[in-house]
């Protein structure tokens, strides 16, 4: 099986052409080499997926006749990504935590000049080691 239609079947990519894209762009390794879309793939090949500063890792289990449910993806394929990929993962997450929640609108004056004092805090006073 083509490894743009693997990862289209796995649901690593919404469609087969965004699966052939980060193919294109050298966002996608198997067994350690780049690839193009068209790469043939074998059972026991491990796939790398670069999205993002992540690197996703999969091993081939099987083919897929067509596109998959969610549920059935393990039979086929299994996730092997290294626990410190998952790590940087949950990091970005709680990077975004902070950011205003959605569906609350624009900000007010008073609060946006709360949030530029915040983010434009000047910590030059903090340089030299002294503690306050």
């Amino acid at each position: 099986m083509r490894i743009d239609k693997f990862l289209w079947c796995i649901r690593v990519c919404k469609t087969r052409s965004q699966a052939a894209l980060i193919c294109k762009t050298d966002k996608v390794k198997v067994n350690q080499e780049l690839v193009k879309p068209s790469r043939e793939l074998r059972v026991n090949d491990v796939i790398t997926v670069r999205k993002g500063p992540i690197f996703f890792s999969y091993q081939v289990l099987a083919f897929p006749p067509a596109r998959l449910g969610a549920k059935l993806v393990p039979g086929f394929a299994q996730d092997i990504t290294p626990t410190d990929e998952l790590k940087k993962l949950e990091l970005l997450k709680l990077q975004y935590q902070n950011e205003r929640p959605r569906g609350l609108g624009r900000p007010t004056k008073k609060e946006r000049r709360d949030l530029d004092d915040y983010t434009d805090f000047d910590f030059s006073e903090f340089e030299d080691g002294e503690s306050v």
